[in-house]
Protein backbone atom coordinates (compact mmCIF):
# COMPACT_ATOMS: atom_id res chain seq x y z
CA UNK A 1 0.00 0.00 0.00
CA UNK A 2 1.48 3.32 -1.03
CA UNK A 3 -0.61 6.46 -0.83
CA UNK A 4 0.12 10.21 -0.77
CA UNK A 5 0.78 11.90 2.61
CA UNK A 6 -2.29 13.93 3.51
CA UNK A 7 -3.26 16.29 6.28
CA UNK A 8 -3.85 15.88 9.11
CA UNK A 9 -3.56 12.13 9.57
CA UNK A 10 -4.19 10.31 6.28
CA UNK A 11 -1.88 9.34 3.65
CA UNK A 12 0.18 9.78 0.54
CA UNK A 13 0.82 9.15 -3.07
CA UNK A 14 3.75 7.53 -4.80
CA UNK A 15 6.22 9.71 -6.66
CA UNK A 16 8.01 8.98 -9.88
CA UNK A 17 10.75 10.70 -11.84
CA UNK A 18 10.20 12.60 -15.03
CA UNK A 19 7.29 14.44 -16.60
CA UNK A 20 6.11 18.02 -16.32
CA UNK A 21 4.85 19.46 -13.06
CA UNK A 22 1.14 19.13 -13.98
CA UNK A 23 1.71 15.53 -15.06
CA UNK A 24 3.60 14.70 -11.88
CA UNK A 25 0.93 16.30 -9.72
CA UNK A 26 -1.81 14.37 -11.49
CA UNK A 27 0.01 11.07 -11.02
CA UNK A 28 0.50 11.75 -7.31
CA UNK A 29 -3.07 12.64 -6.34
CA UNK A 30 -5.07 9.56 -7.27
CA UNK A 31 -6.22 8.81 -3.69
CA UNK A 32 -7.38 10.94 -0.81
CA UNK A 33 -7.26 8.69 2.21
CA UNK A 34 -8.17 5.27 3.43
CA UNK A 35 -11.10 4.31 1.24
CA UNK A 36 -12.45 7.86 0.89
CA UNK A 37 -13.90 9.36 -2.24
CA UNK A 38 -12.09 12.37 -3.68
CA UNK A 39 -13.85 15.53 -2.51
CA UNK A 40 -14.66 18.27 -4.94
CA UNK A 41 -11.95 20.92 -4.81
CA UNK A 42 -12.94 24.54 -4.05
CA UNK A 43 -12.14 26.94 -6.83
CA UNK A 44 -8.96 28.98 -6.16
CA UNK A 45 -9.02 32.79 -6.26
CA UNK A 46 -8.59 34.34 -9.70
CA UNK A 47 -5.08 35.55 -8.79
CA UNK A 48 -4.04 32.34 -7.10
CA UNK A 49 -0.29 31.65 -7.15
CA UNK A 50 1.30 28.22 -7.21
CA UNK A 51 4.79 26.93 -7.81
CA UNK A 52 7.83 25.01 -6.69
CA UNK A 53 10.56 26.28 -4.36
CA UNK A 54 13.80 24.34 -3.96
CA UNK A 55 15.69 24.57 -0.67
CA UNK A 56 19.40 23.93 -1.21
CA UNK A 57 22.51 24.42 0.88
CA UNK A 58 25.33 22.75 2.71
CA UNK A 59 24.73 19.89 5.17
CA UNK A 60 23.31 20.96 8.54
CA UNK A 61 22.32 24.42 7.27
CA UNK A 62 18.80 23.83 8.60
CA UNK A 63 16.92 23.10 5.36
CA UNK A 64 14.74 20.38 6.87
CA UNK A 65 13.92 22.51 9.91
CA UNK A 66 12.98 25.36 7.58
CA UNK A 67 10.79 23.06 5.46
CA UNK A 68 8.91 21.92 8.56
CA UNK A 69 8.56 25.53 9.75
CA UNK A 70 7.21 26.85 6.42
CA UNK A 71 4.78 23.98 5.87
CA UNK A 72 3.61 24.08 9.47
CA UNK A 73 4.16 20.43 10.35
CA UNK A 74 6.97 17.92 10.54
CA UNK A 75 7.63 16.29 7.17
CA UNK A 76 11.43 16.06 7.11
CA UNK A 77 13.53 14.42 9.80
CA UNK A 78 15.97 16.63 11.66
CA UNK A 79 19.18 15.91 13.52
CA UNK A 80 22.08 18.03 14.78
CA UNK A 81 24.35 15.80 12.70
CA UNK A 82 24.98 16.61 9.03
CA UNK A 83 23.79 14.61 6.03
CA UNK A 84 20.56 13.43 7.65
CA UNK A 85 18.48 14.02 4.50
CA UNK A 86 19.28 11.48 1.78
CA UNK A 87 16.40 11.89 -0.66
CA UNK A 88 14.37 14.66 -2.20
CA UNK A 89 11.50 15.49 0.16
CA UNK A 90 8.58 17.76 -0.65
CA UNK A 91 6.24 19.66 1.63
CA UNK A 92 3.12 21.45 0.39
CA UNK A 93 1.85 24.68 1.93
CA UNK A 94 -1.78 25.62 1.23
CA UNK A 95 -3.16 29.15 1.53
CA UNK A 96 -6.36 30.63 0.11
CA UNK A 97 -4.29 32.67 -2.33
CA UNK A 98 -1.37 30.31 -2.98
CA UNK A 99 0.06 26.81 -2.95
CA UNK A 100 3.80 26.34 -2.47
CA UNK A 101 5.56 23.03 -3.08
CA UNK A 102 8.83 23.12 -1.15
CA UNK A 103 11.59 20.71 -2.13
CA UNK A 104 14.11 19.80 0.57
CA UNK A 105 17.27 18.12 -0.69
CA UNK A 106 20.44 16.48 0.63
CA UNK A 107 23.18 18.91 1.60
CA UNK A 108 25.62 19.99 -1.09
CA UNK A 109 28.59 17.94 -0.01
CA UNK A 110 31.37 16.21 -1.93
CA UNK A 111 30.74 12.88 -0.21
CA UNK A 112 32.36 9.63 -1.20
CA UNK A 113 30.79 6.41 -2.43
CA UNK A 114 27.87 5.82 -4.74
CA UNK A 115 25.32 6.95 -2.14
CA UNK A 116 27.18 10.24 -1.72
CA UNK A 117 27.20 10.71 -5.50
CA UNK A 118 23.44 10.11 -5.73
CA UNK A 119 22.77 12.55 -2.90
CA UNK A 120 24.89 15.25 -4.54
CA UNK A 121 23.23 14.71 -7.93
CA UNK A 122 19.79 14.89 -6.33
CA UNK A 123 20.71 18.19 -4.67
CA UNK A 124 22.10 19.67 -7.88
CA UNK A 125 19.13 18.59 -9.98
CA UNK A 126 16.69 20.13 -7.50
CA UNK A 127 17.04 23.48 -9.29
CA UNK A 128 15.53 22.01 -12.46
CA UNK A 129 11.90 22.89 -13.25
CA UNK A 130 11.32 25.03 -10.15
CA UNK A 131 10.16 28.62 -9.86
CA UNK A 132 12.42 29.76 -7.03
CA UNK A 133 15.68 28.51 -5.53
CA UNK A 134 16.27 29.37 -1.88
CA UNK A 135 19.84 28.90 -0.69
CA UNK A 136 19.89 28.19 3.04
CA UNK A 137 23.15 29.31 4.69
CA UNK A 138 24.29 28.57 8.24
CA UNK A 139 25.08 31.99 9.73
CA UNK A 140 27.37 30.41 12.32
CA UNK A 141 29.58 28.95 9.57
CA UNK A 142 32.03 31.68 8.64
CA UNK A 143 33.57 29.83 5.69
CA UNK A 144 33.49 31.71 2.38
CA UNK A 145 30.99 30.87 -0.39
CA UNK A 146 32.46 28.18 -2.62
CA UNK A 147 31.79 26.67 -6.02
CA UNK A 148 30.03 23.58 -4.67
CA UNK A 149 27.20 25.79 -3.37
CA UNK A 150 27.26 28.47 -6.05
CA UNK A 151 27.48 26.24 -9.16
CA UNK A 152 23.78 25.20 -9.14
CA UNK A 153 22.80 28.87 -8.79
CA UNK A 154 24.88 29.94 -11.78
CA UNK A 155 23.09 27.44 -13.98
CA UNK A 156 19.65 28.56 -12.79
CA UNK A 157 17.90 31.41 -14.59
CA UNK A 158 14.98 32.04 -12.23
CA UNK A 159 14.53 33.83 -8.91
CA UNK A 160 17.12 33.13 -6.21
CA UNK A 161 16.84 34.03 -2.54
CA UNK A 162 19.39 33.55 0.24
CA UNK A 163 18.08 32.65 3.70
CA UNK A 164 20.77 33.29 6.30
CA UNK A 165 19.69 30.79 8.95
CA UNK A 166 20.51 30.36 12.67
CA UNK A 167 20.87 34.11 13.23
CA UNK A 168 19.62 33.54 16.78
CA UNK A 169 23.01 31.95 17.49
CA UNK A 170 25.07 34.85 16.13
CA UNK A 171 26.51 37.18 18.75
CA UNK A 172 26.90 40.12 18.44
CA UNK A 173 24.29 40.86 15.76
CA UNK A 174 26.66 43.27 14.06
CA UNK A 175 28.57 40.19 12.89
CA UNK A 176 25.71 39.53 10.45
CA UNK A 177 26.49 42.56 8.30
CA UNK A 178 29.80 41.33 6.79
CA UNK A 179 28.21 37.90 6.31
CA UNK A 180 25.33 39.39 4.34
CA UNK A 181 27.75 41.45 2.26
CA UNK A 182 29.87 38.38 1.52
CA UNK A 183 26.93 36.36 0.18
CA UNK A 184 25.48 39.31 -1.74
CA UNK A 185 28.82 39.69 -3.52
CA UNK A 186 28.95 35.97 -4.30
CA UNK A 187 25.69 35.87 -6.31
CA UNK A 188 23.03 38.36 -7.47
CA UNK A 189 20.28 37.18 -5.12
CA UNK A 190 16.92 38.93 -5.39
CA UNK A 191 16.92 39.10 -1.59
CA UNK A 192 18.91 38.03 1.46
CA UNK A 193 16.82 37.34 4.55
CA UNK A 194 18.20 36.69 8.06
CA UNK A 195 16.06 33.97 9.67
CA UNK A 196 15.92 31.41 12.43
CA UNK A 197 14.10 28.28 11.32
CA UNK A 198 14.29 27.05 14.93
CA UNK A 199 12.26 29.89 16.49
CA UNK A 200 10.57 31.28 13.36
CA UNK A 201 12.25 34.70 13.31
CA UNK A 202 12.20 36.16 9.80
CA UNK A 203 10.40 33.13 8.33
CA UNK A 204 7.17 35.03 7.60
CA UNK A 205 9.13 37.65 5.66
CA UNK A 206 10.96 34.92 3.75
CA UNK A 207 7.69 33.18 2.91
CA UNK A 208 6.13 36.37 1.56
CA UNK A 209 9.15 36.95 -0.69
CA UNK A 210 8.92 33.40 -2.02
CA UNK A 211 5.17 33.69 -2.62
CA UNK A 212 5.60 36.96 -4.52
CA UNK A 213 8.02 35.25 -6.91
CA UNK A 214 5.59 32.47 -7.86
CA UNK A 215 3.54 32.66 -11.05
CA UNK A 216 -0.22 32.90 -11.15
CA UNK A 217 -1.40 29.31 -11.45
CA UNK A 218 -4.12 27.05 -10.03
CA UNK A 219 -3.07 24.54 -7.34
CA UNK A 220 -1.04 21.54 -8.44
CA UNK A 221 -2.21 19.33 -5.56
CA UNK A 222 -5.47 18.77 -3.65
CA UNK A 223 -6.00 20.87 -0.54
CA UNK A 224 -5.40 17.94 1.83
CA UNK A 225 -2.05 16.82 0.36
CA UNK A 226 0.98 17.68 2.48
CA UNK A 227 3.69 15.79 0.58
CA UNK A 228 4.18 13.83 -2.62
CA UNK A 229 6.22 11.06 -0.98
CA UNK A 230 4.53 7.71 -0.28
CA UNK A 231 3.60 6.86 3.29
CA UNK A 232 6.13 4.01 3.32
CA UNK A 233 8.91 6.54 2.68
CA UNK A 234 7.73 8.70 5.58
CA UNK A 235 7.54 5.67 7.91
CA UNK A 236 11.10 4.70 6.98
CA UNK A 237 12.30 8.25 7.61
CA UNK A 238 10.73 8.31 11.09
CA UNK A 239 12.50 5.07 12.02
CA UNK A 240 15.78 6.38 10.59
CA UNK A 241 15.44 9.59 12.58
CA UNK A 242 15.29 7.59 15.80
CA UNK A 243 18.41 5.68 14.77
CA UNK A 244 20.16 9.06 14.46
CA UNK A 245 18.88 10.10 17.88
CA UNK A 246 19.83 6.97 19.78
CA UNK A 247 23.02 5.70 18.09
CA UNK A 248 26.33 7.35 17.37
CA UNK A 249 29.41 7.54 15.15
CA UNK A 250 29.04 5.57 11.92
CA UNK A 251 25.97 3.50 12.85
CA UNK A 252 23.20 5.94 11.72
CA UNK A 253 25.02 6.68 8.45
CA UNK A 254 25.36 2.95 7.72
CA UNK A 255 21.64 2.31 8.32
CA UNK A 256 18.90 2.12 5.72
CA UNK A 257 15.25 1.37 6.42
CA UNK A 258 12.86 -0.44 4.10
CA UNK A 259 9.16 -0.89 4.89
CA UNK A 260 8.21 -4.45 3.97
CA UNK A 261 4.52 -4.28 4.88
CA UNK A 262 2.01 -1.61 5.83
CA UNK A 263 -1.56 -2.80 6.28
CA UNK A 264 -4.57 -1.53 8.19
CA UNK A 265 -6.33 -3.92 10.56
CA UNK A 266 -9.96 -3.36 11.54
CA UNK A 267 -10.15 -5.34 14.81
CA UNK A 268 -8.53 -3.80 16.68
CA UNK A 269 -8.21 -0.71 14.49
CA UNK A 270 -4.51 -0.12 13.89
CA UNK A 271 -1.73 -0.06 11.32
CA UNK A 272 0.59 -3.02 11.14
CA UNK A 273 4.03 -1.97 9.91
CA UNK A 274 6.90 -4.37 9.32
CA UNK A 275 10.24 -2.79 8.49
CA UNK A 276 13.81 -3.94 8.01
CA UNK A 277 16.84 -1.94 9.12
CA UNK A 278 19.93 -2.69 7.05
CA UNK A 279 23.47 -2.05 8.27
CA UNK A 280 26.84 -2.91 6.77
CA UNK A 281 28.54 -4.81 9.59
CA UNK A 282 27.58 -7.36 12.22
CA UNK A 283 28.96 -5.07 14.94
CA UNK A 284 26.53 -2.33 13.83
CA UNK A 285 23.67 -4.83 14.00
CA UNK A 286 24.65 -5.64 17.59
CA UNK A 287 24.64 -1.95 18.53
CA UNK A 288 21.22 -1.38 16.95
CA UNK A 289 19.66 -4.35 18.73
CA UNK A 290 21.38 -3.64 22.05
CA UNK A 291 21.59 -5.82 25.12
CA UNK A 292 18.52 -7.99 25.27
CA UNK A 293 16.98 -5.98 22.41
CA UNK A 294 16.86 -2.80 24.52
CA UNK A 295 18.11 -0.38 21.84
CA UNK A 296 15.77 -1.70 19.14
CA UNK A 297 12.83 -1.42 21.54
CA UNK A 298 13.84 2.15 22.35
CA UNK A 299 14.00 3.08 18.67
CA UNK A 300 10.72 1.34 17.94
CA UNK A 301 8.86 2.89 20.87
CA UNK A 302 9.71 6.47 19.92
CA UNK A 303 9.09 5.83 16.20
CA UNK A 304 5.70 4.26 16.99
CA UNK A 305 4.74 7.27 19.13
CA UNK A 306 5.44 9.66 16.24
CA UNK A 307 3.68 7.45 13.70
CA UNK A 308 0.56 7.19 15.83
CA UNK A 309 0.47 10.97 16.24
CA UNK A 310 0.76 11.47 12.48
CA UNK A 311 -1.63 8.78 11.26
CA UNK A 312 -4.15 9.24 14.08
CA UNK A 313 -4.46 5.50 14.64
CA UNK A 314 -2.73 2.85 16.74
CA UNK A 315 0.44 1.40 15.24
CA UNK A 316 2.08 -1.99 15.70
CA UNK A 317 5.68 -1.52 14.55
CA UNK A 318 7.69 -4.70 13.89
CA UNK A 319 11.40 -3.93 13.36
CA UNK A 320 14.12 -6.34 12.26
CA UNK A 321 17.85 -5.71 11.67
CA UNK A 322 19.81 -7.28 8.82
CA UNK A 323 23.38 -7.00 7.55
CA UNK A 324 23.85 -5.97 3.92
CA UNK A 325 27.57 -5.51 3.50
CA UNK A 326 28.73 -2.34 1.75
CA UNK A 327 25.21 -1.45 0.65
CA UNK A 328 26.19 2.22 0.22
CA UNK A 329 28.47 1.19 -2.66
CA UNK A 330 26.08 -1.38 -4.16
CA UNK A 331 23.95 -0.10 -7.06
CA UNK A 332 21.40 -2.89 -6.66
CA UNK A 333 21.03 -2.29 -2.92
CA UNK A 334 20.67 1.47 -3.45
CA UNK A 335 17.82 0.88 -5.90
CA UNK A 336 16.19 -1.58 -3.48
CA UNK A 337 16.31 0.97 -0.67
CA UNK A 338 14.82 3.72 -2.85
CA UNK A 339 17.90 5.84 -3.56
CA UNK A 340 17.50 7.22 -7.06
CA UNK A 341 17.33 10.54 -8.84
CA UNK A 342 13.82 11.86 -8.24
CA UNK A 343 14.01 15.51 -9.24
Amino acid sequence: MSKPVRAPAPLAQSSGPGGGREERAARRTTTVGRGAEAPSEPQPPSEHRAGFVSLIGRPNAGKSTLLNRLVGQKLAIVSPRPQTTRNRITGILHRPDAQVVFVDTPGLHAGGGRLGELMLQTARRSVEDVDVVCLVVDATDRSAPDDLVLAPLREYRGTTVCALNKVDLVKPKTALLPLLERWQAAHPFQALVPISAADGAGCDELLELLLAALPEHPPFFPADATSDQPETFWVAEVVREQIFHFTHQEVPYAAAVRVEELTEHADPERLYIRASIFVEQASQKGILIGKGGAMLRRIGTEARRQLEAFFGIGVFLDLHVQVRRNWRKDERALREFGFRLTS
